[in-house]
């Protein structure tokens, strides 16, 4: 032997003993070890597929995962491995198990309950799966039996919870887990289950609207892909479109196709165009259900609404859904929900149907007028209720109009107030008690009465917002206006307070309607009458809803907060929790 060939095996028996003496941690580098992950080129006898696991999880990171970076799920990975000893969960002998290849369908089609595919690595599964039947490492299967964990752990809360806290974006909502063990879920139903799909269902939103927009969903897709996005032209007339309109044949094709206009309607030649009962009546349904005023005309806002591609109106509802699954599964009574755009409140019974619907005004749309995203319990209401003016509209409005009529207290009916109670003034108001009110030392109140702000009630849910529901004066004439309903300092101004107050007193028999009705009118003042138990109420912001009798109601972004959550959602994994 030469001392060549001595130098080389010594070389390589110290290469070996390095090889062998060196922890995971100094293999990096070069592909399952990027940053701290586990390396696919590392010899398979220097690692068990343990501690492969072991190695990505401590990483949070696995490179071929659309969102490589699962550390806002770190804990749920570890706790789901650590109750099999780090065992794979989905993968026997190389093969995947019936549930893996069942979970990997469902994720395929995430795009049916409002989500997208692609977040749960969709289009990857399937060289994924012929990857393991070609000759591979060990570690590969290691690694993909955790990708699909993360892929099913993010599936899962996103069904259960949605994708990001609505805290995040300033919401008084909290979808918090819901009582929902995440690994355990997915370790004992899915990965070890038996009807996947039945388990997943048992876990989505309960309220009707949920399961009824995600059946429109599917039609609206289907629609989209049959629509070729013709545009409609402005009509004339007054938006009475007299012939020849080029538009007709379009609009009669769109308004079949989203459920307006009969299919059996007889279309005319476009030269001829009848304008006829039959196609009026098509565009006021059209109209009411995207929030227009039910005219029958082709304004120019109608047409505007008819032009809006379908793909915006699927986005729409996919961020419904999100909002959905924000909402509580349960509620110890039925609730009262008010849908902000929608200017619309509904009472639920315990069947989870509508039982009391009605049009409402919210806030205006400036910072601090905004009605809130928020859940909370009503506990009281009172009829003829004294409004205490909040300071910053007694700063910036009440005080402007007394120093520019200080007979304004009596016009309105308004007190002013010392912190003891005592009314200081109701009629003319002296240089001293203005500057008083500047300083917010006294306080100004409105009498109750048919012209009081608050209308003849009001109901109470404490809340760090102070706001409430309340009647409003004038009411029927008021809500009788085609104006829009974006008026209010950030409370909910009801079309029907009387029969709303007679369905939240309705375990208590002696508080009729016509009881309410006379409590409003001609009862004592500021009468408060407790609930007897708290009653759920939601106010949430649905810019698409569904009914069971197919009807899909579509309404405007009045906050922005639509194209919020589209900017928050666009950026993937980790979303904030």
């Amino acid at each position: 032997m030469n001392r060549g060939d001595v130098k080389c095996r010594t070389v390589s028996v110290l290469f070996l003993l390095l090889t062998l003496a060196l922890p995971i941690s100094a293999q990096k580098n070069s592909g399952w070890f990027r940053g701290g992950q586990v390396n696919a080129s590392a010899p398979e006898t220097l690692k068990s597929p343990q501690a492969t696991l072991r190695g990505l999880i401590r990483a949070g990171r696995i490179d071929d995962l659309r969102w490589p970076d699962f550390s806002d799920y770190r804990a749920e990975v570890e706790k789901f491995y650590s109750r099999s000893h780090y065992a794979p969960a989905w993968f026997r002998d190389g093969n995947p198990t019936p549930q893996a290849l069942l979970m990997i369908d469902i994720l395929q089609q995430a795009e049916s309950e409002g989500l997208r595919a692609e977040d749960y690595d969709s289009s990857r599964w399937t060289e994924r799966l012929m990857r393991l039947q070609r000759q591979h490492s060990p570690s590969d299967g290691v690694r993909i039996d955790a990708a699909l964990t993360v892929c099913a752990l993010r599936y899962v809360s996103d069904l259960r919870v949605g994708r990001i806290n609505p805290r995040h974006l300033k919401f008084g909502v909290d979808a918090g887990a819901k009582g929902l063990d995440l690994p355990m879920f997915v370790q004992q139903r899915l990965a070890d289950g038996k009807d996947l799909k039945s388990e997943l269902s048992a876990i989505e939103p309960t309220l009707v609207g949920y399961h009824d927009l995600r059946k429109a969903l599917l039609t609206y897709v289907r629609l989209a892909k049959e629509d070729d996005g013709e545009k409609l032209p402005l009509a004339t007339d007054m938006g009475y479109p007299a012939p020849p309109y080029p538009g007709y044949i379009r609009l009669t094709r769109l308004l079949r196709r989203l459920g307006d206009l009969p299919d059996d309607y007889s279309v005319a030649a476009a030269s001829s165009f009848p304008y006829d009962p039959s196609l009026e009546q098509a565009v006021r349904h059209f109209q009411q259900r995207h929030g227009l005023p039910a005219t029958g005309y082709l304004d120019k806002e109608t047409v505007e609404q008819l032009n809006v591609p379908l793909s915006y109106r699927i986005e729409q509802i996919q961020l419904a859904l999100e909002r959905y699954r924000w909402l509580p599964n349960h509620f110890p009574q039925p609730p009262i929900m008010v849908n902000i755009p929608g200017f619309h409140l509904y009472a639920f019974n315990r069947a989870g149907k509508i039982a009391l619907t009605m049009r409402v005004d919210v806030g205006e749309d400036y910072t601090n007028t905004r009605t809130p995203l928020m859940e909370d319990d009503m506990e009281y209401l009172v009829f003829r209720p004294y409004w205490d003016v909040p300071l910053a509209i007694q700063k910036n409005e009440i005080i402007p109009a007394i120093a520019e009529d200080p007979n304004y207290l009596s016009k309105y009916h308004y007190d002013v107030i010392a912190p003891t109670g005592r009314v200081v003034t109701n009629g003319t108001v002296t240089s001293e008690v203005l500057q008083e009110l500047r300083r917010g030392s006294v306080r100004v109140r409105q009498r109750p009465g048919p012209d009081n702000a608050l209308g003849l009630v009001k109901f109470i849910f404490p809340n760090r917002y102070s706001v409430y529901l309340h009647d409003i004066p004038a009411r029927d004439f008021y809500f009788a206006l085609p104006q829009k309903r974006i008026v209010s300092h950030g409370c909910v101004h009801l079309e029907k307070p009387a029969e709303l107050a007679a369905w939240v007193l309705r375990d208590k028999p002696e508080w009729t309607l016509q009881r309410v009705q006379q409590a409003m009118n001609n009862g004592h003042d500021n009468r408060r009458v407790n609930l007897s138990k708290p009653l759920p109420v939601l106010f949430v912001y649905i810019t698409a809803s569904a009914g069971d009798n197919g009807d899909v109601h579509f309404y405007r972004d009045i906050y922005g907060y639509d194209a919020d959550l589209l900017k928050a959602l666009a950026k993937g994994y980790p979303y904030p929790k």
